[in-house]
């Protein structure tokens, strides 16, 4: 499988200047073909190839345009490619190949936002402790960690507070940890990110609601700036850098979450949750963002993928938090602020967050169960007394209901109907 791995790099003034012409000649091809494409499609003709874009907005442009021969050729055709795939994507979202959310067409890219340009085949050298790009020289890298395997193609990115990385995609061999019976039902929350269904309690550090006030302070005095200005371009860094520190806060938490959990159990067990729709509350909008509930569903099922572990995800529609875990009652739906609760039926004292985690568990386990006993009964019938199965016949059954709708009360079963109709209708029930 794939993978990538992210380091940083510390260019010179020179090669900052360099890296920074080549960003913008990746950005004019990518947006005067975009543009061109667009206009393409207005007048309903077909987008041209990859070979007619790469000759018109390359090698014809290189002409007329002689700056764009002052940087490597093949970020350029990369771009391009990129722009090509982004094309597919959305028409075979639109066409119902591509599963998942819609993607939407690609759009224009701004000079103050995250800037890439990629290397592919021999285009770049990697030494001890620099890496070589063709017109740009030798740059300063830091390994954090060796690199599995030869690099397959090396993206050099700049972020919008002026950080310089580079990003390798490398094949690995997915390592597979030692097999073990733990399994864990995960229940996310705003107050506490995670409950287990063990009982522990895992708090989110929430970086923005920490810096909210500081961030106010920096976008206070960026407003009072003038456009264009120096002292503009200082304060937008400063916010820049706020805002990479939160997700720098954030992202670390998630990963080492997840892969404390992907080390510690076998089966992992989350909720389906509707994140985008959520986030739709004005209310509750700016929490759920800081949380990153999607990044953790992300990397823990990667993180599963890639160590062997098995990742299930119930229905969002389960009422995990309105079931009671020790009887199975259903006492309704809860209101927010409820976070302790009683069971009506059993009287058992709940945690609310503890429950659902106990419950999204169960989910799991029961379906399992109820596959084993379909493949059981399939395989022999026979034994159907050994899972707690009773069978009756289709027509009865239904002759029953409607009786006792009339009658109000319920019609006793034949003891031997089961064994006169070996074609009946099964009807499973699993006993605890």
């Amino acid at each position: 499988m794939k993978s990538r791995y992210k380091y940083r790099i510390y260019p010179n003034h020179v090669q900052i200047t360099k890296l920074n012409q080549l960003f913008g000649c990746c950005r004019y091809v990518w947006n005067s073909t975009l543009a061109h494409c667009n206009q393409v499609y207005s007048n309903g003709q077909r987008k041209p190839s990859y070979v007619d874009l790469t000759k018109q907005f390359i090698t014809q442009a290189k002409q007329e345009l002689t700056w764009l021969k002052e940087v490597a050729s093949t970020p350029l055709q990369q771009s391009l490619k990129d722009l090509d795939r982004a094309y597919k994507n959305f028409f075979d979202s639109c066409k119902g190949k591509r599963k998942g959310i819609k993607v939407k067409p690609p759009k224009f890219k701004s000079r103050r936002s995250k800037q890439t340009a990629r290397f592919v085949g021999a285009n770049y050298q990697v030494s001890q402790d620099k890496i070589y790009l063709p017109k740009v020289g030798k740059i300063k890298i830091v390994w954090s960690r060796p690199l599995a395997s030869k690099p397959t193609s090396l993206t050099i990115i700049r972020d919008s507070a002026n950080r310089y990385f580079a990003s390798f995609v490398v094949e690995i061999s997915p390592e597979s940890l030692p097999k073990t019976d733990n399994y864990i039902g995960i229940d996310l929350g705003i107050s506490t990110f995670a409950t287990l269904s063990n009982g522990e309690k895992i708090l989110a550090p929430k970086p923005l609601k920490k810096n909210l006030k500081k961030l106010a302070k920096f976008q206070r005095k960026f407003a009072n700036t003038e456009p264009g200005s120096k002292r503009r371009e200082k304060h937008r860094l400063k916010i820049a850098r706020l805002h990479t520190k939160i997700k720098d806060i954030r992202t670390d938490f998630l990963h080492k979450l997840s892969t404390n959990l992907v080390r510690k159990y076998n089966t992992i067990v989350l909720e389906d949750l509707n994140v985008s729709g959520m986030v739709r509350n004005r209310k509750l909008a700016k929490a759920i963002i800081d949380l990153g509930w999607r990044q953790f569903r992300t990397l823990t099922e990667a993180k599963c993928e890639k160590y062997g572990r098995e990742f299930k995800v119930i229905n969002r529609w389960e009422p995990t938090s309105q079931k009671c875990s020790n009887c199975g009652f259903r006492g309704g739906k809860k209101e927010l602020n409820v976070r302790e609760w009683t069971c009506l039926n059993c009287g058992t004292f709940h945690d609310r967050d503890i429950n659902a985690a106990i419950n999204i568990l169960e989910v799991v386990e029961l379906k399992t169960k109820v596959e084993t006993v379909k493949e059981t009964v399939a395989e022999n019938p026979i034994q159907l007394s050994l899972f707690g199965i009773v069978a009756g016949g289709q027509s009865e059954t239904l002759n029953k209901t409607r009786s006792s709708r009339k009658t109000g009360r319920k019609k006793p079963a034949s003891s031997n109907e089961s064994s006169t109709h070996p074609e009946s209708f099964v009807q499973l029930s699993l006993f605890d």
